[in-house]
């Protein structure tokens, strides 16, 4: 008997279920003897031994299907090693339940922070593998991660309609777009949207650029200016605090985020009319786009290989459209950023996009 546990952690996004279809489409075209322990809201599902037994059954029709059918919640890596309100050690307890049920392994599904923990896991003797979602697409070791593209699509296309009524009204829009330590939702969405300044968190912004840009807009016949901001957009002089003063900052910030500080800075310095838009967690939402579909259904099948032929420790990834496995190891703890002098950074710029940074 094949015993496989499975559990999606983090923040949702689409094809979190394309994956896990991928992962048991693949076990059961080999093997019938397999039972699925799918634990529910994530990681406490683990701690606490919360699940259900599922079959192949489970996982179908459910391709186009957004979320997560087992749910999920965040449970914090820098807290796993602190006891809950009952004194549960969390790690033992999941150690526990992964051999109380006599689990072959555990399939998990999640980003930077999931990661982390699930390289803790390995650590501490267990079997696993896991699949690279999150829609920020911020994990080493892979080109790709599940849930990026539909995000950037949805993105794009709040960009799109924003384009018309920017026109009509000859305003200033802020779209702010998900991403607080990495901008490659952000950079892929404004491109694709046509947004005229791009700001990200790993390019630090200069307010009179972004203004200079705007009335220079203008000057040429052009009243209308597209920003596509990621959340965690940075200025220059902020970029110089460190970390605790940047955060002290952020407690004491009068805005709810950097779209409405913007806000303030463009109309004051402009006098232009500036509106926001924040399509927030529609970003993580509804059906997965064909590639994410694609995509899933890929790497699922191939962690569903490595369970067959018994290779554990190893994250599923994607590199120059091939898929691969890297070491657990080699990706827990590490984030890919959008490189400042990557060639997109600088074929944006050739067809016009400012950064904000010169």
């Amino acid at each position: 008997m094949l015993r496989i546990g499975m559990l999606t952690s983090g923040g949702d996004c689409q094809a979190l279920n394309a994956a896990m279809r991928g992962v048991v489409k693949g076990v059961f075209s080999k093997r019938d003897d397999v039972e699925i322990y799918g634990f529910q809201d994530g990681y406490k599902g683990l701690i606490y031994s919360n699940f259900k037994m599922l079959t192949s059954k489970d996982f179908s029709g459910i391709l186009t299907r957004g979320g997560t059918i087992l749910g999920t919640s965040r449970q914090p890596f820098k807290l796993m090693r602190v006891p809950d309100e009952n004194g549960v050690d969390k790690v033992e307890a999941m150690k526990h339940t992964y051999h109380k049920l006599n689990l072959d392994c555990i399939v998990i599904l999640g980003g930077n922070g999931t990661h982390k923990t699930a390289n803790l896991l390995r650590e501490e003797g267990l079997d696993v593998i896991t699949l690279p979602k999150t829609i920020d697409n911020d994990l080493w070791g892979t080109d790709m991660t599940f849930g990026f593209q539909s995000a950037v699509d949805i993105a794009t296309d709040t960009i799109d309609r924003i384009h018309t009524t920017a026109t009509s009204h000859s305003r200033v829009f802020i779209i702010e777009v998900m991403g607080h330590k990495v901008g490659y939702v952000t950079l892929y969405a404004g491109i694709a949207g046509g947004a005229d300044i791009i700001l990200l968190p790993e390019i630090p912004y200069d307010i009179d650029v972004i203004t200079d840009v705007i009335d220079k807009r203008a000057a040429a016949g052009k009243p209308f200016t597209i920003l596509a901001v990621a959340e965690g957009a940075i200025s220059k002089e902020d970029a110089q605090l460190t970390k605790k003063e940047y955060k002290t900052k952020l407690a004491k910030r009068q805005f709810p985020s950097i779209a409405y500080e913007l806000e303030q800075q463009i109309q004051e310095k402009t006098n232009k009319e500036v509106r926001i838009t924040v399509p927030g967690h529609t970003q993580r939402g509804g059906t997965p786009c064909a590639y994410d579909r694609v995509f899933a259904t890929r790497v699922g099948a191939a962690a569903a290989e490595l369970i067959l032929n018994k290779e554990y420790g190893y994250m599923i990834a994607m590199r120059n459209n091939e898929v691969v496995k890297v070491p657990l190891g080699e990706v827990a703890g590490k984030l890919k950023y959008v490189d400042p002098e990557a060639s997109i950074i600088k074929e944006a710029k050739l067809t016009g996009i400012s950064f904000g940074d010169e």
